[in-house]
């Protein structure tokens, strides 16, 4: 796919500094492209340059929780979303009623309701209580990215970029750049392969977790070394009617089968593989699925999909070094385990985007990308310790199974099970900004307006959202002056009559909140958000 926008927006800052686009975006998986997205959104011209031809049909990441649905719903996605979960929930219980035939019982009528794992420790989903407030107002998209393959999700984002006018170069890989001066005052040269050079005002590394961008920019990486091999493929077999389905411990590690026919995983502490890169074998899939199953009669015969993993977790110190910014696994990687890593790109790229278009466009200084580092780092650094502690529960050794079955039964309780289902899901996410109001910092409520509208509906275009849920002049007032960047909705809201007011970011964070009548009170409090994120023009 190479799509190029010819209509450049009236303020696009390439065409003022001679660059050929404000920003080059190295990576053209999930978070490449919804970034791409979302700087197309903000009025940036932007490139994406990806090393491989055509989609990458590898096995991958199998789902979206809920802070990464609710980020597509917000930008207008969720039919999409919603299409691709529905074609491989009846592949998911297509399998489960298979397996429950062939081993005698009456296959299920619907798939039981799924509530994730923690170290394979399946939650069950009727100990889970939804009434708890941080599931409240999440709106149509909670738990629609469940069991959205990452290839689904590439190919959904990869047409709504065509769609927004990015240009995508696929078969083309970054090989250098050169930043002018300190790397802030003019832009950065990027080189590819087959000597062509693009100028660019910024440069953002999507590159995956052995980012080019990353290493020759010179970010350090600290972090803990791996202790695990795993293995996850799509395969032909046979004998599996012997392994148990879903997740499984044994004496030797940890092995999953299913949730979709020859969807295998394997996971040993034996250290990490030789060598990540070579192509994973029949053979060698075969062999380590007997070791830790224990069924010698399970015999793979043909490999469609394979990758190896490790527990490698490390972090960036900082995400940005003058005009060069990280964004998904090349700002921080770690093992799979809960299906963080995806999500966790996905919100760098909402966080990033809309800032990172707003000071190419000289909407904003580029100090306002401080607060991408100051705000999502801490949230990868939590996914980083959540998945250290599920390979501590995974270890095979005597202690590391005395606290599992602790763990387990923590988690087969109501409490437990909606402690861990908030954890994975992300909904605890925020971030600390300035404001006394409980939901300052939380991602918004996608609240029910009452001309038949919810918020989320009016933050597809990208922009920051005043809401005005007491009809009053001088709220709207205050976003006088700040011309496309802010849009002003005025509509009540009969199921949080305490509300007056909520100023949401683009990314969907508030950024300020009122209640009952101190919304005039703290015009002042408004006044300060609005300048902090989107200087008055």
């Amino acid at each position: 796919m190479a799509t190029t926008d010819t209509s450049k927006n009236d303020n696009d800052k390439s065409v003022q500094n001679g660059t050929d686009f404000d920003v080059v975006v190295a990576g053209g998986g999930p978070v490449g492209l919804f970034l791409a997205g979302e700087l197309r959104l903000g009025g940036a011209t932007v490139l994406v340059v990806e090393r491989l031809a055509e989609v990458d049909e590898t096995i991958k990441a199998g789902g979206i929780n809920t802070a990464g649905a609710v980020s597509l719903y917000r930008r207008g996605l969720l039919p999409d979303l919603a299409a691709a979960w529905e074609r491989n929930r009846w592949r998911m219980r297509a399998f489960l009623g298979d397996q429950k035939r062939e081993q005698g019982a009456d296959a299920p009528r619907t798939p039981p309701k799924f509530a994730g794992h923690f170290a394979g420790i399946m939650m069950r989903g009727d100990l889970f209580d939804d009434s708890d407030p941080a599931f409240a107002d999440i709106g149509p998209a909670d738990g629609v990215g469940l069991g959205v393959p990452q290839v689904e999700l590439e190919r959904i984002l990869g047409a709504r970029a065509e769609r927004l006018g990015v240009e995508v170069r696929r078969g083309v890989e970054l090989t250098g750049f050169d930043a002018d001066g300190d790397g802030v005052a003019d832009g950065v040269a990027v080189h590819l392969d087959g000597g062509d050079t693009v100028r660019a005002g910024w440069l953002v590394g999507c590159d995956g977790g052995r980012s080019t961008v990353r290493k020759l920019a010179g970010f350090d990486f600290p972090g803990t070394q791996p202790e695990i091999t795993g293995y996850q493929a799509v395969v032909e077999m046979s004998g599996g009617e012997r392994l148990g389905v879903g997740w499984n411990t044994t004496d030797v590690g940890t092995y999953v089968n299913g949730p979709f026919p020859g969807r295998i995983l394997t996971v040993e502490f034996d250290g990490p593989p030789a060598d990540r890169s070579a192509p994973v074998t029949a053979g060698e899939l075969q062999t380590a699925l007997r070791r830790v199953s224990g069924v010698p009669e399970v015999t793979v015969h043909e490999v469609h999909s394979s990758t190896r993993f490790t527990d490698n977790a490390r972090q960036a110190s900082g995400y940005r070094k003058g005009r060069v910014l990280l964004a998904g696994d090349a700002a921080h990687v770690h093992s799979p385990f809960g299906g963080q890593g995806l999500n966790l790109g996905l919100g760098d790229a909402m966080n990033l985007g809309w800032k990172l278009a707003a000071v190419v466009r000289g909407l904003a200084p580029d100090s306002l990308l401080d607060s991408y580092t100051a705000e999502r780092h801490p949230v990868g650094a939590w996914v980083l310790d959540w998945t250290r502690a599920q390979i501590a529960v995974m270890r095979p050794d005597r202690h590391a199974r005395a606290l599992r079955r602790v763990v387990t039964g923590l988690a087969l309780t109501t409490t437990g099970t909606t402690y861990l289902v908030k954890q994975i899901s992300g909904v605890w996410q925020h971030y600390q900004l300035p404001g006394e109001h409980p939901l300052t910092g939380q991602s918004a409520p996608d609240l029910e307006l009452s001309d038949g509208t919810r918020l989320g509906d009016h933050l597809h275009a990208g922009r920051a959202v005043l809401l005005d849920l007491a009809d009053d002049p001088r709220l709207r007032a205050r976003a006088e002056g700040y011309g496309d960047r802010v849009d002003v909705v005025t509509a009540a809201c009969p199921g949080r009559p305490e509300l007056t007011g909520l100023l949401v970011r683009p990314d969907g964070f508030v950024a300020w909140a009122a209640d009952g009548t101190d919304g005039n009170d703290r015009g002042d409090d408004l006044g300060d958000a609005l300048t902090r994120w989107f200087v008055a023009a």
